[in-house]
């Protein structure tokens, strides 16, 4: 019979932890979700609450359940740091683990092809189920009904979950709904700590997201060439038209940016963490391929390159989080859970733009290790992104009953495609790529953007990537708000030294007058009521020490409307006309 474990041997709980395993612990209640955020510590949490009760006799054995075949192998080695011994190799077929372990991990893919198999062990032995990352109870029907008939006769079950949102209908097994004024059912947590408190406590690093726009051109299966810029306002249908142009290896958009984000990498590699890794996420297999052999021309250095959920994926993933490679490339491996702290950069080159799956995604970047470890995440200038982006410390249940809003993009595109990791023809023949070329459009952090737009390449955007490796948030918030600073005089010193040149050269030509400005785009005019609405913010920052984006978001609830990055040019020019007044 094996050992019931140690509780000496667990690392100090965070207070979140504890809060929330007292919580457990008095409430005593079959089922108890907690929502964490990524990197605040999910996994230890549940661990200790495992321990405690195999020591008091509450329950005999115990079941993870995990998404992928690779989190069942980190489960397991967790577990066995605090001396919890789990079946990582458990098979259906098995009936029953070996007494040498306290229990199984699980995928739910396992428990839906065969829930009889583990409502017999669940009744069996007084059983306490962890259901890591909940929401994919939801994924499919089959795969709800199989974790609902394999586990409701557990003695306990506690759910887990970063990201608890989803954009289907599919009721979460286990999960209390509750309807509210609107008429809405919302999942309910017993224990929430987001980002923004994970952000407050130094549990997880702050994250700079660098959107970058450009010129894309292309070429319709119908034979018409259309040309269109990121960030600026399209239909949906030409969002989702230019972005998957910008993301055509063929291009060169995706090359500045994969530059300009290894950039980045050295100067944190330069600054304090020597071992800083980046990851590129891929929307396929195909791409994922041609970004990593992108990375090798850029760098000189071949990536590790990561395709499906197999046995030699996972250990591709284990020893990059142990070297010091530079570059990894994957699809859907690391959108969630796996733990590499050592990721530090990002490049969202997918087209999925679910809030689940960018969530999942950015999870990989905030794991915090030492004080001042900052996170760098490029993302195209989209304005579904922009807002997620924005939104980073935005709490989200899932929610029945909502109608679904069509934005445009391809998320069911995406996961056909993603079933197999290979691009769909659907995919490829629906546009002929021509050219794309990518500028530094804003900065986004705290809920505020930042930056007047930078050439790829030029010394304003090297400005940026040189941010120092090592920095707290309020110091990110400085220094950005420095660096737009500096752009803004620099503007006006060329508009100043333009005007004198069109004075000088009125007095030489008698009777010649300045030509009147040519017609402002609305992009631009967003611009510079962006910059505009930042600077006031700043200022209200300065005399009040709100942080930023606590004022954006006291702004939109005044004003309504989505981030700033996001905001018609009506609706920033009502914010400044607010902001002035608060």
């Amino acid at each position: 019979m094996v050992a019931t474990p140690s509780l000496e041997t667990f690392p100090p709980l965070r207070s979140w932890q504890r809060k929330a395993m007292v919580d457990y612990l008095r409430r005593r209640s079959d089922d108890f979700m907690a929502v964490a955020t990524p990197g605040a510590g999910k996994t230890t949490f549940a661990l200790r609450i495992a321990a405690e009760l195999l020591n008091d006799g509450s329950v005999d054995a115990v079941t993870v359940v995990a998404p992928t075949e690779h989190l069942k192998t980190q489960w397991a080695q967790a577990a066995a740091r605090v001396g919890i011994q789990l079946d990582a190799a458990f098979r259906n077929a098995d009936v029953h683990s070996s007494a040498d372990f306290h229990g199984a991990v699980v995928t739910y893919a396992q428990v839906g092809i065969a829930p009889q198999v583990h409502r017999r062990r669940t009744m069996t032995r007084r059983t306490f189920v962890i259901l890591d990352e909940i929401h994919h109870a939801g994924d499919s029907r089959s795969w709800g009904d199989g974790v609902k008939a394999a586990f409701e006769n557990a003695t306990r079950r506690l759910m887990l979950t970063g990201t608890p949102f989803r954009s289907d209908e599919n009721p979460i097994p286990f999960v209390v709904y509750e309807r509210g004024e609107d008429g809405l059912q919302r999942s309910r947590a017993d224990s929430v700590y987001g980002y923004g408190d994970a952000l407050r406590d130094g549990v997880v690093r702050p994250v700079i997201f660098l959107a970058y726009s450009g010129e894309t051109r292309w070429r319709t299966s119908a034979g018409d060439e259309l040309a269109a810029r990121l960030g600026e306002p399209m239909t949906q249908d030409l969002v989702a038209q230019a972005w998957r142009t910008a993301l055509d290896p063929t291009g060169d958009w995706m090359v500045q940016v994969l530059r300009a984000a290894d950039a980045r990498l050295q100067v944190k590699r330069a600054g304090g963490m020597p071992d800083a890794g980046g990851l590129i996420i891929a929307t396929d297999q195909q791409n994922a391929r041609s970004y990593a052999k992108l990375i090798e021309r850029v760098t000189g250095e071949k990536a590790v390159v990561v395709l499906s959920d197999d046995a030699g994926a996972s250990d591709r993933i284990a020893a990059f989080a142990a070297s010091d490679q530079r570059w990894l490339v994957a699809v859907r491996m690391v959108s969630e859970g796996v733990d590499i702290p050592r990721l530090a950069v990002g490049v969202y080159a997918t087209s999925a733009s679910t809030p689940l799956y960018f969530a999942q995604a950015i999870g990989r970047f905030v794991r915090a290790r030492r004080p001042g470890e900052t996170a760098s995440v490029f993302l195209p200038s989209v304005p579904h992104l922009l807002g997620l982006a924005s939104e980073m410390e935005a709490e989200r249940n899932h929610v029945l009953g909502k109608p679904k809003e069509d934005d445009g993009l391809d998320d069911a595109l995406l996961e056909r495609a993603q079933q197999t990791e290979d691009a769909s023809d659907e995919l490829t023949k629906r546009h002929e790529m021509l050219s794309a070329t990518a500028e530094l459009d804003q900065v986004i952090f705290d809920g505020a953007s930042f930056g007047t737009g930078a050439l790829a390449g030029t010394p304003e955007e090297e400005e940026y990537l040189g941010l120092p490796g090592l920095l707290t948030a309020d110091q990110v918030a400085t220094l950005l708000n420095k660096r737009q600073a500096d752009q803004l005089a620099a503007q006006r010193r060329q508009a100043t030294s333009a005007g004198r040149a069109d004075g000088a050269g009125g007095a030489r030509v008698a009777g010649m007058t300045a030509a009147p400005p040519g017609p402002v785009s609305a992009g631009e005019r967003r611009v510079v009521l962006r910059r505009q609405l930042n600077a006031l913010v700043a200022a209200h920052h300065h005399r009040t020490g709100l942080p930023h984006g606590k004022i954006h978001a006291e702004l939109r609830r005044i004003c309504g409307g989505p981030p700033s990055a996001q905001a018609t040019i009506e609706q920033l020019e009502e914010r400044i006309a607010t902001v002035q007044t608060l």
